[in-house]
């Protein structure tokens, strides 16, 4: 049995993988219960697996655990901090950015990463961003709307990106 250490979620922990090929999404999910990791297809395409890793985000599903040791993971239950909601994720609500919720985890994670780098991106850098996502609930546009007023929470200094 392997052994792999990471942090995630500002905690550190050891977890015994299984032989055989192990993603980092089952480790999140399956070994640590984080279950807004969401998989949908299982190849990267989607975006819903969208996690932080070491200051970048990553579709969870396509990173062999093995690759994760020494990392330091975010998850989306990472940004809600004494019941009070991210500004990120605060926006999607006032946004109405969240249909079915699927992949909003993911989109949110994209976007913490984005702003954690560039809290100014422009909004072709935005959408670039988006791009990187599959949500089959909406048009985008209230998602779009939701990243814009998140940029403004963020901007006001309510609340720093990153915690």
């Amino acid at each position: 049995m392997r052994v792999l250490n990471l942090t995630v979620n500002g905690v550190n922990r050891t977890v015994h993988l299984e032989e055989g090929r192990v993603m980092l999404s089952s480790v999140l999910r399956d070994s640590l219960g984080l279950t807004g990791v969401k998989v949908g297809c299982g190849t990267g395409q989607c975006g819903s697996c969208t996690v932080v890793m070491n200051g970048k985000a990553v579709t969870s599903c396509t990173v062999l655990a093995e690759k994760a040791e020494g990392a330091t993971v975010l998850t989306i239950e990472s940004l809600s901090e004494g019941g009070e909601l991210h500004p990120i994720q605060q926006a999607f609500v006032e946004a109405d950015a969240i249909q079915c919720g699927f992949c909003t985890p993911g989109l949110i994670m994209r976007l913490y990463a984005l702003f954690a780098e560039n809290p100014d991106a422009d909004e072709a850098a935005i959408a670039g961003e988006l791009d990187k996502h599959l949500c089959r609930c909406t048009g985008y546009e209230n998602i779009v709307k939701a990243a814009k007023l998140a940029q403004e929470k963020i901007r006001s200094g309510a609340v720093p990106v990153a915690r």
